[in-house]
């Protein structure tokens, strides 16, 4: 089901980098008061909340910009009132894109985003033109001591759909209602979980040649580095 992707081992030396130049922090700030608003600040009652703040620690974001971040979420704070919303389209070489964004002017992103599909020969296209090709599924980037086979064997009794090795990392997909409960068990294999979401992953694959792949790489990126997006998804191979 789940293939080698090269956009997934780019996104992840970018977060890298992000993390590096607190770029990560400003998308991981408004995702926080966007979830602390929806489900409330206390993290032992928002699961979703309690993964952000673990991936906060993670990528060494100060204590006080979480917790700042909450406080707008909940309304102890103002805040900017930031509304989630999701983009499809087509890019280089006809390849399907799905973009996740954090916006407060959502004319303002989607005027921008309009204008950087065009300008890179794709199209920005209804909800629902590009998702069939996607499947909403648990991701788990793993490292440590194991093989794939080994980690499989572990996770037999879990709704586990595959497992892949990217670089020096283990990628588990499963089912999304069973994601916490297989990242307790792999955490508990004394094995590191380096992140866990909730991610759109490609059912087939698109293969494109490399000099015209290079292209969409690049306009990958670039929307990845736009301030209102959170997340970037294709099928790209």
């Amino acid at each position: 089901m789940a293939g080698h992707s090269k956009w997934a081992n780019i996104k992840h030396k970018k977060a890298k980098e992000d993390a590096k130049r607190g770029k990560a922090f400003t998308k991981l700030i408004k995702e926080i008061t966007v979830v602390a608003r929806l489900g409330g600040g206390d993290p032992d009652g928002n699961p979703r909340l309690r993964t952000l703040i673990e991936k906060a620690k993670e990528i060494n974001m100060p204590q006080e910009n979480t917790t700042r971040a909450i406080k707008k979420g909940t309304g102890e704070l103002p805040g900017v009132n930031y509304e989630a919303i999701t983009y499809e389209g087509y890019g280089p070489e006809n390849i399907a894109v799905i973009v996740e964004t954090l916006t407060d002017n959502k004319n303002r992103t989607v005027a921008e985003f309009r204008k950087m599909f065009t300008k890179n020969g794709g199209s920005l296209a209804e909800t629902g033109a590009v998702n069939w090709m996607f499947s909403k599924k648990g991701v788990i980037r793993v490292q440590g001591q194991t093989t794939e086979d080994q980690l499989l064997e572990k996770l037999l009794d879990f709704d586990v759909d595959d497992i892949k090795q990217e670089d020096e990392l283990f990628v588990v997909y499963c089912e999304p209602k069973a994601t916490e409960n297989i990242k307790k068990a792999i955490v508990d294999l004394g094995l590191t979980v380096k992140s866990s979401d909730l991610e759109w992953v490609a059912k087939t694959p698109a293969e494109v040649v490399q000099d015209k792949a290079e292209k969409a790489y690049d306009f990958l990126s670039t929307l990845d580095d736009h301030d209102d997006v959170q997340n970037v998804y294709t099928n790209l191979a």
